[in-house]
């Protein structure tokens, strides 16, 4: 899903590039691994020497840099979390910090950097690009799914995955106790993976940023009155939902329903953990050399993405500024379900 202002550039690779810089940035996401591995060889396959950043913005300033090559990012492509590693960084806010990140940059030969991870990593590279001569490209890494300008951010799909198969585990213990479950997911404030998970595991309340309306289906639901407690229940909960999450919600149904037997399960950091699905693999492959390619075709500030499985170009100024749209007739369909 981009827009017109969506950059498509055939203009013939350029070739001026010595050395790249490969770094992954913000929260983890499966299939991290599988771009890091796919931009260090389609670099080195065009003659490019690749660095490793490691820890994200942190480690630019500090310098820790690793030289990579084609056996580095060998058997890592079926890999959770990221070989690189990440961090937040303070420091990089800063004018001053970003002066020193870019005298490492100068300093070990780095012409160009991949940036693999989100919005916020984004917004760094397009204020450092800014301030100083050098193109920045990003590869969506993020298990939101909430980058505009991309149908597809790197490892979404796993983590999708992997709340429905807890989900539906949890689903056992409540049918067999006629007990209400109200699961946290991650989405501070992004309700997409809340809600499709919500669907695939057939929750029958579903709660997000993106809809207040949700909040009266809840009362609905809970004024029902399953007192013979012989169904059971699962309400999903995106963890910015505006009453506080899931403990605020199951307090607040425990005063107001005292009779029900409420649970609370919140997933926490096991949606960001484990081996990345075939497709998170396979989008991340293609955007690590797209990254590549709009490198050596001498773009800046853009970021990678996918339109209906085409590679797009979206600019940096675009992706951080702009919202990514969310499909709420999704909690039409699910409530038309609940019956």
């Amino acid at each position: 899903m981009t827009d017109k202002n969506s950059i498509q550039n055939d203009s013939p690779k350029r070739t001026k590039l010595r050395k790249i810089g490969v770094f992954t940035s913000g929260g983890d996401a499966p299939g991290m691994n599988a771009a890091i591995r796919a931009v260090t060889r389609a670099a080195i396959a065009n003659k490019l020497k690749v660095v490793g950043i490691r820890r994200g913005y942190q480690g630019m300033i500090e310098g820790d840099f690793v030289p990579m090559k084609s056996a580095d990012v060998s058997g890592i492509i079926q890999l959770g979390g990221t070989i690189l590693r990440t961090a937040r960084s303070n420091e990089f806010r800063t004018s001053e910090g970003r002066q020193k990140a870019w005298q490492q940059l100068q300093k070990a030969g780095i012409d160009a950097v991949v940036v693999i991870g989100g919005d916020g990593s984004f917004t760094g590279a397009l204020t450092m690009s800014q301030e100083y001569n050098i193109s920045f490209v990003g590869i969506p890494a993020t298990i939101d799914n909430d980058m505009y300008g991309t149908d597809y951010t790197i490892g979404y799909e796993t983590a999708l995955n992997s709340v429905v198969c807890a989900v539906d585990k949890i689903r056992d213990t409540a049918v067999s106790h006629g007990r209400i479950f109200i699961v946290e997911v991650m989405g501070r404030e992004a309700g997409l993976l809340a809600l499709n998970s919500g669907i695939a595991c057939g929750a029958e309340v579903i709660l997000i940023p993106e809809s207040k309306e949700q909040h009266d289906e809840l009362k609905r639901f809970l004024e029902k009155g399953y007192k013979n407690r012989d169904r059971s229940g699962i309400i999903m909960v995106a963890e910015g939902d505006e009453p506080g999450g899931a403990l605020n919600i199951a307090e607040q149904v425990r005063k107001e329903h005292p009779d029900l037997d409420v649970r609370v399960s919140i997933l926490g950091h096991i949606q960001r953990g484990g081996s990345p699905t075939a497709n998170d693999r396979v989008n991340a492959t293609k955007m690590g050399v797209a990254a590549v390619d709009a490198l050596l075709d001498d773009q800046k500030s853009i970021m990678i993405g996918l339109d209906n499985g085409k590679i797009v170009q979206v600019p940096f100024n675009k992706a951080v500024k702009l919202n990514h749209s969310i499909d709420c007739n999704l909690l039409d369909i699910q409530k038309m379900l609940n019956i």
